[in-house]
């Protein structure tokens, strides 16, 4: 059974500047039996970087409507049962369950604050800045300000296709997004910047070779990658093939809109 001390010696290990935010995807179960659960990995976590955000989405508040924008990855007039089960956006909302239970634990933390974006949300302790910087029109803005201030990602037990900084990098790069709807207190919001499929992320690994950090905690890989070195890489893979990092599922929409985007680019 891991301990407090054992996850607090694991993450000293990586040797980074307690001063510099990090921004985390955690999935709790890849350590093993954890004594005390999410709150003591948060704990650890926050005894070793003074400033954390984790993504804190909700995909339960979006809604999908009969018509919109032709080659946005989305099925219009066929949501009907998505839009029934639809709630309307509220801070106090949780994380959505595909964010880790480490997430949730962040957001219900008595120091922590959430951003107000109705599907994209970001929660954090000490990071106000990159919370306030978010925006209806820039979603991942929060992510430029901890790039700024010399952030690092940190993906305890998940891999690089739970690494949301990279759409980042791939919105900096000038790749298609997407628009999404959501319910919200003022009504139906359109939400613009919506990212693409993250499935073939891990392909990236190989280019990170010599500025990532590398250990292992109980039964979880723990890696940490400075987000200013991780986004240029991308952004300038992106820029020179625009295919990259796409997956390989030929029914993806979101992958298969970039691609038709890039062919009609190439041939325009």
């Amino acid at each position: 059974m891991l301990t407090f001390r054992d996850l607090i010696t694991g993450f000293r290990r990586l040797e980074l500047d307690p001063s510099n935010p990090v921004i985390a995807h955690a999935s709790l179960s890849a350590f093993g039996n954890v004594q005390g659960g999410a709150g003591t990995l948060l704990g650890a976590l926050m005894a070793t970087a003074s400033r954390v955000v984790m993504p804190a989405f909700t995909y339960k508040t979006m809604v999908v409507p009969e018509t919109g924008p032709e080659n946005n990855a989305l099925d219009y007039g066929k949501g009907h049962a998505i839009n029934r089960m639809a709630v309307i956006f509220d801070p106090k909302l949780p994380a959505d369950r595909l964010m880790g239970v480490l997430a949730e634990c962040l957001r219900r933390h008595p120091k922590s604050l959430r951003s107000r974006h109705p599907i994209l949300s970001f929660t954090g302790i000490n990071t106000q800045r990159a919370l306030r910087a978010q925006t209806y029109a820039e979603p991942l803005a929060p992510i430029r300000v901890l790039m700024d201030e010399r952030g690092w990602v940190l993906l305890l037990g998940v891999n690089h296709t739970s690494n949301t900084s990279m759409h980042f990098a791939e919105r900096l790069a000038g790749r298609k997004q997407f628009i999404r709807w959501a319910l919200t207190p003022h009504g139906v919001r359109e939400c613009p910047g919506f990212p693409g499929c993250s499935d073939g992320f891990q392909a990236i690994v190989p280019k990170l070779e010599g500025i990532n950090r590398r250990v292992q905690i109980g039964a979880a890989k723990v890696e940490a990658v400075p987000l200013s070195p991780l986004i240029e890489i991308v952004r300038a893979w992106i820029a020179a093939d625009p295919l990259a990092l796409l997956c390989s599922n030929e029914f993806c929409q979101r992958c298969s809109a970039v691609r038709d985007t890039s062919i009609s680019r190439e041939q325009g």
